[in-house]
């Protein structure tokens, strides 16, 4: 399987994702709208492991890779997320989020070779780059509900923040597992296990405001202000991931291929 047919199974998951959400609002019984979810994750899952076994390689190298992972996560963090906490709302602005990932991906598709430059032909490719994915699609998600406390806040209301707190717990979990991988693969790559590159620093960087909102949030910090530090620790998150490719000092990075 190619990026050829990346738009049958995008166009269907995307289709079956928003069902399953309108679903959820027009239904008293949730089962449709859950059945429907699942197979927008099956139908997506299906085009993954047959993009994963056509092109001989996990599709986790480039940025149209990753977005294609970003897709899939942040369906099943909305998912998850509605099943736990039975928030609707977060399962259609996770499918809101997710469909523009998988737009780009129609509008600019990007086609990949099936061979692996060597720094990435290790055990570490595909846990470190996994785990990264999966915090970003769930701190995407509490940036999502920041937003929205932040209008109920106006109203006295804090019902959103142990979602918040949890979605941040566990994706800063994640992001760090996927630093503390990199530092492991890098030891075995290139003799460092830290080299201050600057997507390193960035990673770093991003990696401190998530702290600051966690300890902020033990002293009881005031809301009104801390949740504003979620979506620009979601804009220094976008740019470890992308913009940092974009820096003149990173054009030498041993993260730019």
């Amino acid at each position: 399987m190619s990026w050829n047919e990346f738009v049958y199974f995008a166009v269907a998951s995307l289709l079956l994702w928003s069902l399953g959400s309108v679903l959820l609002y027009t239904r008293k019984s949730p089962v449709a709208a859950i059945v429907s979810i699942i197979g927008g994750i099956i139908v997506f899952a299906a085009f993954i492991a047959g993009l994963w076994a056509g092109q001989g390689h996990p599709p986790l190298r480039t940025m149209g890779e990753t977005r294609l992972w970003y897709s899939f996560f942040i369906a099943i963090v909305g998912f998850v997320t509605y099943l736990h906490w039975k928030y609707k709302w977060i399962m259609a602005y996770s499918v809101v989020v997710s469909g523009v990932f998988v737009f780009v991906n129609l509008l600019k598709p990007e086609i990949h070779t099936t061979n692996l430059m060597p720094a990435l032909q290790s055990p570490w490719f595909v846990p470190h780059v996994t785990v990264y994915i999966l915090s970003y699609a769930l701190l995407g998600a509490a940036t999502i509900a920041s937003f929205i406390a932040i209008r109920e806040l106006k109203k006295g209301e804090q019902r959103l923040m142990p979602l918040i707190d949890n979605l941040v717990y566990i994706g800063l979990g994640f992001l760090m597992m996927g630093m503390l991988m990199g530092a492991l693969w890098a030891k075995e790559a290139w003799g460092d296990f830290w080299s201050w590159d600057p997507k390193e620093v960035w990673a770093f960087i991003t990696a401190a405001a998530y702290l600051v909102y966690i300890h902020a949030r033990l002293i009881n910090y005031k809301l009104k202000y801390l949740l504003w530090l979620l979506p620009i620790a979601f804009i220094l998150l976008m740019i470890t991931w992308i913009g940092v490719n974009y820096l003149p000092a990173a054009q030498g990075s041993i993260h730019v291929y």
